[in-house]
């Protein structure tokens, strides 16, 4: 069964501290980002295409998104323990799972850093890619469920990792995993 979710915006280090978690506790993992980056390459098209895509088509979404739900309902051993995507503390918010509901919090600055050393390419035009996602992106979730990932109810905590390393994120997530339990 799910124990955690860890959502914040492209580069803010989610997948870096979903890894992390669990190596440390020897927990599965669902990545929605991943997901939703296979699904855009299974198509041949980029992210920016992929999320015009679901903007204008939202059937994708809600099949991306119940995917993510049925997976967090799941009380079998091979359920994920975490589940990582921008969506996931909403959903857990409003399936009333009493589990941590953590939001990363990342300067835009930083996130472009952080793009960039992946994927590189100029902090500018990561900048501007990023930003025109974000307003796609804003634009899917208002008219499917009329939110915004960064909205600060579905979230039982919000880190600021903007000048955080990974194994100091992690020791915070750790101690508030710990003290749930």
């Amino acid at each position: 069964m799910v124990r955690i979710t860890i959502s914040g915006h492209p580069g803010s280090g989610t997948s870096t501290l979903v890894q992390l978690l669990s190596e440390e506790k020897g927990w599965s993992s669902l990545n929605g980002g991943e997901l939703f980056r296979q699904e855009a390459k299974r198509r041949n098209l980029s992210l920016a295409e992929f999320g015009q895509l679901c903007k204008d088509d939202l059937d994708v979404d809600r099949e991306l998104d119940a995917l993510l739900k049925h997976e967090m309902l799941r009380e079998d051993a091979d359920a994920p323990s975490i589940v990582e995507s921008r969506l996931a503390g909403w959903w857990a918010h409003q399936l009333e799972l009493d589990i941590p509901r953590i939001w990363l919090e990342v300067s835009e600055m930083e996130r472009a850093i952080r793009v960039q050393s992946r994927e590189g390419g100029q902090i500018d035009e990561i900048i501007e890619s990023s930003r025109k996602r974000a307003e796609v992106d804003a634009q899917r979730f208002q008219e499917l469920y009329a939110l915004l990932p960064e909205q600060q109810e579905p979230y039982t905590h919000c880190i600021d990792a903007t000048s955080l390393k990974p194994q100091e994120v992690l020791a915070r997530v750790v101690e508030l995993v710990e003290v749930s339990q």
